[in-house]
């Protein structure tokens, strides 16, 4: 139950957090919002503060969120036109779409920082920590201290990313560019161990973890937030580069039902485990939303800036369609992904 609780209080936040941004730009851009929902599906409470225009509203799915905006779709003969999104400059329709992805980055930053005021900031250095006896990095050579600059050539500047690109090798090997405690650079090539868990599930694994070492202060939370920020970016990137070129799978991706079962794990582990997660997870929410893809805000974004360079407006009927198709897509996959996720749990 308390799991729940926090998946629909992450979620909530993450959504609340990115929906906020389009309307609070909207409403600094004096464009008329009909309303602002939390949630899909029915509506379960609604309120209209009184002399206000936004009616806020509370839906029975705990999943995703919208703002709706006077003209953003097709013009409203019953709003004034100089309070349609539509009739709007190309910055200030910029700035409502893309203020919620930057609501993301924004929480994501607090988030961090708050988390390492109370709990200490993580060094994000790639600095190994432990080597397990046996495996193939203790077999090549690498020790306890040693610095990770790349793998298979690309660098590596925070274990957010070094923990990706190695979640996405296989059987094959490895090239392991690694700075020794002594200051030699030395090249590794390491094949990793196939390792198989008590689910039967597989994976390749070198026997090295990170280098946790925490440091306390407000300048250094600052910056640890800062820094991790742009790690989850770097991260999140590599991961979105690995799918399209096929080193990650669409199987491997994680729905609603995934994250819940990610949430029970980390609240398990307690609120600095919670809280870093809120982090990603908005992040990520943030990352996928500029996607110049349709329905998302990054599509709708990509609509704008082909209206900017062609001085005219793609067919309102057209993109609409276009972004139908696009959620369609979008909802194929939810569904692939969460009877994906279900069938890991059995």
């Amino acid at each position: 139950m308390l799991s729940l609780i926090w998946f629909i209080l992450i979620l909530g936040s993450i959504v609340a957090i990115h929906e906020f941004g389009h309307f609070i730009f909207a409403k600094m851009s004096n464009i008329y919002v009909y309303e602002f929902s939390i949630g899909m599906g029915k509506k379960i409470f609604g309120k209209k503060r009184k002399g206000g225009e936004t009616e806020f509203c509370v839906r029975a799915i705990p999943l995703g969120g919208y703002v709706m905006i006077a003209g953003e779709d097709v013009e409203d003969k019953k709003i004034p036109k100089d309070r349609q999104m539509c009739n709007k400059s190309f910055w200030r329709r910029f700035l409502v779409l893309f203020a919620g992805p930057f609501n993301n980055f924004l929480f994501a930053f607090i988030i961090l920082f708050i988390s390492a005021l109370i709990y200490g900031a993580v060094s994000m250095k790639p600095i190994i920590g432990n080597v397990i006896n046996d495996y193939p990095a203790y077999e090549a050579g690498i020790t306890s201290g040693d610095l990770l600059l790349s793998i298979n050539g690309e660098k590596v500047i925070s274990w957010d990313q070094g923990l990706v690109k190695l979640q996405t090798t296989k059987d094959e090997m490895v090239t392991f560019e690694i700075k020794k405690v002594n200051g030699d650079v030395i090249t590794y090539k390491i094949k990793p161990m196939e390792v198989t868990d008590e689910e039967g599930n597989i994976s390749y694994k070198f026997g090295i973890s990170p280098q946790y070492k925490k440091e306390y202060g407000f300048g250094k939370s600052i910056s640890y937030a800062f820094t991790r920020t742009i790690s989850l970016f770097g991260s999140m990137f590599d991961t979105l580069k690995y799918l399209f070129t096929g080193k990650v799978g669409v199987s491997q991706l994680s729905g609603p039902v995934g994250i819940y079962s990610i949430i029970d794990k980390q609240a398990e582990e307690g609120l600095e485990a919670v809280l870093y997660l809120v982090a990603y997870l908005s992040i990520n929410v943030g990352i996928i939303n500029l996607l110049p893809f349709p329905a998302f805000d990054g599509g709708r974004i990509l609509f704008l800036i082909i209206e900017k360079i062609f001085k005219r407006p793609v067919s309102k009927k057209v993109e609409n369609i276009i972004h139908s198709i696009g959620f369609m897509l979008i909802i194929a996959l939810l569904i692939y992904v969460t009877i994906m996720d279900i069938g890991r749990l059995f």
